[in-house]
């Protein structure tokens, strides 16, 4: 079994490679890169990776790659992930690494999740001797909407599938160096939704002889968000966002079409499916009862994000040994936003966390969020978070889940 003595050989290792972590990271975030073809950055992550025992194996229809470790022992597998996609965003934030890339910035923090985990490989590989089994570390491309995991799984290359698997996610909006997670459902699945509604254009001073598609659009918004508290369960929730309405070029025009764009979040399939049905019937009828014509597409996202009891309990075990009781938050519910772990969460066993990286001098209640053009971070977390994904991976080599949640 694993010792807080040797556990805490990890957070020596990692604060020793704390510089090269940031060096990496603000190379990253300096050119980043969007969608499932990240080449520089795979770039610089196998650079960085260079001649250390790993076996690499390249993605076919992204640049992602698994880096694979084997200790001494055949024992079980362990996967580790760490994503390289950046958003389309125009960077504010001043730093002195700001993004030299127009429209494209590292905001969710995927830059620190790729030198984390390069951090951890390298820490794993100088004490491999140590590994009751094998490493897998996943670095993926496309987490941002595109379904990265889901390619790199269908590519094949995540071979043998782990017997857990495990993900860190930096937060502004966590007290420093804290790391949360939860049982169950932590982020909920995502769906695209769009609808189009096709009248008859004509003269704005004669709608009587139009079929005005805006008066639908407004009744079939609220129709939905009254469909959504009278048709789902409370305690399975969902929520539907309109986004997006688009219709009209003048004043005195009454145009033919309209467009309506939107997102919906729930934590089941059950829920998620009274949201589809819900919504074809109020595309079909509304539009119908007032002469249009209504399509409905909806673009189905990332599944629920649903941590393993066993593993969750494993990670909060090794976060306490590692770094103290106040180390550990138990989120009490989980997030409406979405994650593409999630489709490795579906083939194996595991926990994603969230690691506390507010930035200095900043409060982490107010401060900007994920998915910010302004969004900064505390770097020095990295080393908390390199510490965590060796401590966690040699815990479950040497005694797989351990006690059950």
């Amino acid at each position: 079994m694993s010792t807080p003595d040797t556990l805490a050989d990890w957070i020596t290792d990692a604060d020793a490679l704390l510089p090269d972590m940031i060096d990496l990271r603000r190379a990253i975030h300096l050119e980043p890169e969007i969608g499932l073809q990240t080449p520089l950055t795979t770039a610089k992550a196998k650079q960085a990776l260079a001649g250390l025992p790993l076996e690499i194996r390249d993605s076919t229809s992204t640049t992602g790659f698994i880096a694979t470790l084997r200790g001494p022992a055949n024992g079980r597998t362990v996967l580790l992930r760490g994503d390289m996609d950046a958003l389309p965003l125009q960077e504010d934030t001043g730093l002195d690494f700001t993004s030299k890339v127009d429209n494209a910035m590292h905001a969710c923090g995927h830059d620190t999740h790729t030198a984390m985990l390069v951090a951890a490989a390298r820490a794993l590989c100088a004490r491999k001797d140590r590994l009751a089994g094998t490493v897998q570390f996943m670095f993926q491309p496309g987490e941002e909407g595109w379904h990265g995991a889901r390619y790199m799984l269908d590519d094949g290359i995540i071979d043998p599938l782990p017997d857990a698997a495990f993900a860190l996610h930096v937060t502004p909006n966590l007290m420093p160096g804290v790391i949360a997670g939860r049982v169950g459902p932590l982020l909920a699945a995502a769906d695209r939704l769009e609808i189009r509604i096709k009248g008859r254009g004509g003269h704005a001073s004669q709608p009587h002889d139009a079929t005005d598609p805006i008066p639908v659009a407004c009744e079939l918004v609220t129709a939905a968000q009254a469909m959504m508290t009278r048709r789902i369960p409370a305690f399975d929730p969902a929520i539907l966002t309109i986004a997006r309405i688009v219709s009209g070029t003048t004043n005195n025009v009454i145009p033919e079409k309209a467009f309506i764009e939107g997102t919906i979040r729930s934590f089941s399939e059950k829920s998620r499916a009274l949201v589809h049905e819900g919504l074809a019937r109020l595309v079909k009828n509304i539009p119908q009862a007032h002469m249009c014509e209504g399509e409905l597409k909806i673009d189905p996202g990332f599944p629920v994000t649903v941590c393993d009891g066993r593993a969750t309990a494993l990670a909060r075990r090794t976060a306490k040994r590692l770094f103290g009781e106040d180390a550990w938050f138990e989120m009490p519910h989980p997030m409406m936003g979405a994650e593409d772990f999630a489709y490795v969460l579906q083939k194996s066993p595991g926990a994603m966390v969230f690691l506390g990286a507010s930035p200095e001098g900043g409060d982490w209640r107010t401060c900007c969020a994920l998915h910010s053009n302004r969004m900064v971070l505390d770097e020095r977390v990295m080393a908390r978070g390199a510490a965590m994904h060796c401590a966690v991976a040699e815990t479950f080599l040497t005694d797989g889940f351990g006690a059950e949640a």
